[in-house]
């Protein structure tokens, strides 16, 4: 048996299908004629971009609209103006057109794959993906091909791309097994998307299973058994029967409130990255966007995008949305999302350096460009606006001054937007825990970032094999921490929300209802088994489990004890 990353729900059996790739491997040589190489590399571009939008006219066909927007990033990419400058400069320099676009791709990959945050890291998957497109041109390779594969399929390749995730025939591939990629790698929201079982970073899992042995890949934890014997084979047909069953099920929570057993409603809504996720996040029945990262627009972008480029993109969510909340939060850049044309010094220590909220008020015309742009979106729909990174009162203080200040620049210009604006914090510090009362005071609501607030807490890079034992949200000062947030934010009467992946654990969910928790933000295809949790408890109940972990004094009891109280 195999383990890998958990990437796709569900049970598939079937037979193996190891793709080969190309070999895009090359000599590097000095052109006799560089326009020619020149010509060569524009000529693969536009194949690439041509076959690219039939890519996206397919999944477009499927019914895959939201994910085909995934495929235009690869547009970009290929489109990228610092990159064809690179290469073309390399080609001027002498090089070869494979060694330009190899040294150009591998420098953004680079860039981005050494990124903390997972969302910005998986980016780096991409950019591969071009550049094996690019280069497979370039030297007259053929590509992995998963169009037409034969019934019950079970798809193992090293690196499943987006590209090749978009041309797979749902009705013949039952899984996918893959030696990298992540959660949320584009091929793995794809692979949701489709509802295909998917189990990444499998170690050498190309080297391990051959082409015809039988399969049996367990999406939802994550394994894959090669050759199963016939009780294993009759207990994952079982599994795969309870699970149709179950998917069944979470369809009776479309559409109803999301409350307690006992009668609490709370709010249930999604993260998203970009405009294009908020169809599909009210496809899976959200009420709201609890996190928009706007840095998207920013990483994505050639330069600064104007107030009406980011204008336009936060109206597209507002309007979707109708009357849902949508909490968008400010740019979050540096540390580990490092944007070129912004220019920022190298630190050593950048997680903890000049980011996020420091930068923005470091730089207040920039970002009143943004605040401008969300003040005037406010006018289509119910956005509030999130500061990340926050660790002191002066911060948010500073940042609600900028925003009146933009209100009384669009008073003049005559220009509608919510006067009523929301102004809340990303609670993601240690600071801001500790003074989560006097936050309070200031914000209208407060948004738990677990992810880094663990991270902080813990002193621990999730990254980091060697530490990542002490990376969990059931740590005690975790815990601690969460009740005081949610305790002081409740005791004001604001919302207190949660957009971190602890939001929509099962085991942390009655946790974060005895505390207070008002809203619960997680990832779109999570919903639906979010609201189900939630409405089989009560708050008597979930204040005694509280009761008890709060005793605990390791992460291993309060896990075992939510383990043992799991419904």
């Amino acid at each position: 048996m195999f383990e890998g990353v958990n990437a796709s729900d569900g049970i598939g059996i079937g037979v193996a299908r190891v793709a080969v790739e190309p070999d895009l491997s090359f000599t590097p040589h000095k052109p006799e004629d560089a326009e020619a190489e020149k010509a060569r590399y524009e000529a693969a571009i536009e194949k690439f971009i041509a076959q690219t939008n039939a890519q996206i006219e397919r999944m477009k066909a499927n019914g895959l609209e939201n994910e085909a927007g995934i495929m235009n990033a690869h547009i970009e990419f290929a489109e990228d103006d610092g990159i064809k400058e690179m290469v073309i400069g390399s080609i001027d320099g002498g090089m070869c057109a494979e060694q330009g676009v190899s040294d150009a791709y591998d420098m953004y990959y680079n860039m981005f794959s050494n990124m903390e945050d997972e969302l910005f890291r998986e980016r780096a998957a991409d950019i591969a993906d071009v550049r094996t497109a690019l280069l497979a041109d370039l030297l007259g390779q053929e590509m992995v091909d998963l169009s037409s594969l034969p019934e019950n399929s079970v798809i193992i390749v090293h690196e499943l791309t987006p590209s090749m995730t978009a041309d797979i025939d749902k009705q013949n591939v039952v899984a996918i097994v893959t030696e990298t990629g992540g959660r949320t790698s584009h091929s793995a929201i794809i692979a949701r998307a489709l509802e295909i079982p998917a189990v990444l970073s499998v170690a050498d899992v190309t080297k391990n299973i051959k082409n015809g042995d039988m399969v049996v890949v367990d999406g939802g934890k994550g394994k894959v058994i090669v050759d199963p014997t016939a009780e294993e084979l009759e207990h994952y047909n079982d599994l795969a029967k309870k699970y149709a069953a179950d998917k069944a099920a979470l369809e009776a929570f479309r559409g109803v409130p999301t409350k307690t057993a006992d009668g609490k409603e709370v709010l249930l809504v999604a993260n998203i990255g970009n405009p294009s996720d908020a169809q599909g996040a009210l496809e899976h029945d959200c009420e709201g966007v609890g996190l928009f990262r706007s840095e998207f627009l920013f990483m994505d972008a050639k330069e600064l995008p104007s107030e009406e480029e980011q204008f336009a993109a936060y109206q597209k969510v507002a309007l979707a949305m109708k009357d849902k909340p949508v909490i968008i939060r400010t740019l979050d850049v540096g540390g580990d999302k490092e944007i070129p044309y912004m220019n920022m010094q190298h630190e050593d220590n950048p997680f903890m350096g000049f980011r996020a909220v420091r930068y923005c008020l470091n730089n207040p015309d920039q970002y009143k460009v943004q605040l401008r742009a969300l003040l005037r979106a406010s006018a289509y729909g119910d956005i509030k606006i999130m500061i990340p990174l926050v660790t002191t009162v002066d911060e948010v203080r500073k940042v609600k001054e900028l925003v009146e200040v933009c209100k009384k620049e669009l008073d003049a210009e005559g220009v509608k937007y919510n006067p009523d604006i929301e102004v809340g914090t990303m609670v993601e510090t240690p600071s801001a825990s500790l003074v989560s009362d006097l936050l309070a005071k200031e914000c209208d609501f407060f948004s738990i970032g677990t992810n880094d607030l663990i991270g902080y807490t813990m002193c621990a890079d999730r990254g980091n094999d060697r530490v990542a034992y002490l990376y969990n949200v059931y740590q005690p000062s975790v815990i601690r921490s969460l009740k005081a947030i949610i305790t002081n934010g409740v005791k004001e009467g604001i919302m207190v929300g949660m957009c971190g992946e602890a939001a929509a654990d099962p085991l942390l969910i009655p946790v974060l209802l005895s505390f207070g928790l008002t809203e619960f933000s997680v990832s779109a295809p999570s919903i639906l088994r979010t609201r189900r949790i939630i409405s089989q408890w009560t708050i008597e109940e979930a204040d005694a489990l509280v009761e008890k972990i709060l005793k605990l004094e390791t992460s291993a009891e309060v896990r075992a004890a939510l383990q043992a109280a799991a419904k």
